[in-house]
């Protein structure tokens, strides 16, 4: 149990980075009744507040991420880089198509709540703009390096989803991203050897 609490104070603490504590709230407020569902389908359970970080932090690192993909499979010159890149932001809208609707079933928002916050692993604005006024070399260094930020750091607050979430849906989600971001991290190892 002691595990399982420090796990998600590391959560916690991943979401108290410095830019997210003075505009918004570490924690999100969570629906006390269940969400409402159409006739025939089961009432969900209330979420537990680790899965609603996990999936409000998860889904905006995701979607930033694929943008940056997305200009990478169209604008690297390596083949090897434009192809993973191509094949990563694939994966990644899979992912969203994964996340978006456990956001709704535990009544969470749509929105980013953790829009213009600079945290760890997510590509920001800044980050793109980087990358749009950068060519050849420069310009996939900056997607190698973010990439591999995002990719680090979505293992990581996915492995405390998994140890310290309470949804099984959101946990066994969490789980196949950890898996996942270890073969992603191998394979751009190979690609940006």
């Amino acid at each position: 149990m002691k595990a399982v609490r420090g796990t998600a104070a590391a959560l916690l603490v991943l979401l108290a980075v410095p830019g997210c504590s003075a505009a918004a709230p570490v924690s999100t407020p969570v629906r006390t009744s269940p969400v409402s569902t159409p006739a025939g389908v089961p009432a969900q359970t209330p979420s537990g507040a680790t899965d609603a970080a996990w999936l409000q932090l998860m889904t905006p690192m995701n979607e930033a991420a694929v943008v940056l993909l997305t200009m990478a499979a169209d604008r690297a010159t390596d083949p090897g880089l434009r192809s993973w890149a191509a094949d990563l932001a694939a994966a990644h809208r899979a992912e969203l198509d994964r996340m978006r609707p456990l956001l709704k079933q535990l009544g969470l928002p749509a929105t980013n709540v953790h829009e213009g916050h600079e945290m760890p692993g997510m590509v920001t604005p800044g980050d793109l703009a980087q990358a749009r006024a950068a060519k050849g070399a420069a310009f996939e260094k900056v997607v190698v390096v973010q990439i591999r930020e995002h990719l680090e750091h979505s293992a990581r607050v996915s492995r405390s989803e998994v140890d310290a979430g309470s949804k099984a849906a959101a946990k066994k989600l969490a789980a196949s991203l950890v898996e996942a971001r270890a073969a992603e991290l191998d394979a751009l190892k190979r690609v940006a050897a």
